[in-house]
């Protein structure tokens, strides 16, 4: 069996960050992110600290934003303490880079830095001045979904609805193919996809696999549908199973879908993580028994009630 993949959203980013506000020092000059995940953690940390944010490259070149106004440079205010944050920290070879950056400007000396991440390892903690979490790998978080290579180099992903838009009408012909062939893009992964999975039927592969090559979507596999018609798919009305299946006997380790009604089935026959787009969170074996613990307590509250009712109806 696999291991639990812990999953932060933007949500949890937020909520981590107002929780431990507390942390980080208030009297800072400076918030810096360090691109491209710190940015989004800076910004919120500027926001509720009403301070002026930059990224690193900017701070090293002297542009940085300022409170209510767009670009000021940073002689133009008095930086003494600077916060440098990052998204999270595991092996700190992010953080180190930005040290030697620093360094080697002669900067060091100038400001006094603190270094800080919203997530840490237990490791990798003590290498930085604040933390808000500690949270262990594997681990994914939805602002860096689709620039994961560990995971989407291993992943199994639904191609409407996740890389496209659901096709507004299916009438298995001209309709349906004027659509697929210029579909709008919705999430484009920066990284190649092991395999690609669609209920889409096998006979439209030529005019799916022109689409991905246009839009830059790399992956390894294509896994289409082998029936011959729409009411032939319709009839067998198996979409979960047969996902759910295929990815259960192969060795990705995610399965990127984008109806929670189907991501539950895919993780209950795979017993593997799937991440759902509708949602947009993740279902693991422990969420699955959340759930199936949750519905037993309401059966049992239901009862109870039940239990409560018959008892007042005899006593009258």
């Amino acid at each position: 069996m696999l291991p639990q993949i812990h999953y932060k959203s933007i949500s949890d980013l937020n909520s981590s960050i107002i929780g431990n506000l507390h942390k980080f020092p208030h009297d800072v000059d400076l918030i810096v992110g360090i691109p491209r995940s710190g940015m989004l953690p800076a910004n919120l940390l500027a926001l509720y600290l009403n301070k002026p944010y930059t990224d690193i490259d900017s701070f090293l070149d002297g542009r940085i934003y300022g409170c209510g106004k767009r670009v000021i440079t940073i002689e133009t205010v008095s930086n003494k303490k600077i916060l440098i944050v990052d998204d999270s920290i595991c092996s700190g070879n992010a953080i180190a880079t930005v040290k030697d950056r620093i360094a080697n400007a002669k900067l060091d000396n100038k400001f006094n830095f603190i270094y800080s991440a919203i997530f840490a390892t237990i490791e990798s903690k003590d290498k930085i001045d604040i933390y808000c979490e500690i949270i262990e790998t594997p681990r994914f978080f939805q602002w860096n979904l689709f620039n994961h290579p560990p995971f989407l180099s291993q992943s199994f992903c639904d191609i409407d609805g996740v890389l496209c838009p659901n096709p507004p009408i299916d009438d298995d012909g001209d309709q349906y193919i004027k659509y697929i062939k210029n579909a709008p893009k919705l999430y484009t992964p920066a990284v190649e996809i092991d395999t690609l999975i669609s209920c889409r039927l096998e006979k439209y592969r030529s005019i799916t696999e022109e689409w991905l090559n246009k839009n830059d979507i790399r992956y390894k596999h294509l896994i289409l549908l082998n029936l011959p018609t729409k009411e032939a798919r319709q009839k067998w009305r198996k979409h979960g199973e047969y996902k759910g299946q295929l990815y259960r006997d192969s060795n990705a380790i995610l399965f990127i879908e984008s109806s929670l009604w189907e991501a539950e089935k895919i993780q209950k026959i795979s017993r593997k993580p799937v991440f759902c787009i509708e949602t947009f969170d993740i279902l693991n074996n422990s969420t699955a028994r959340q759930k199936c613990n949750s519905i037993a307590e309401t059966c049992k509250i239901l009862l109870w009630k039940s239990l409560c009712k018959l008892h007042i109806l005899k006593k009258k």
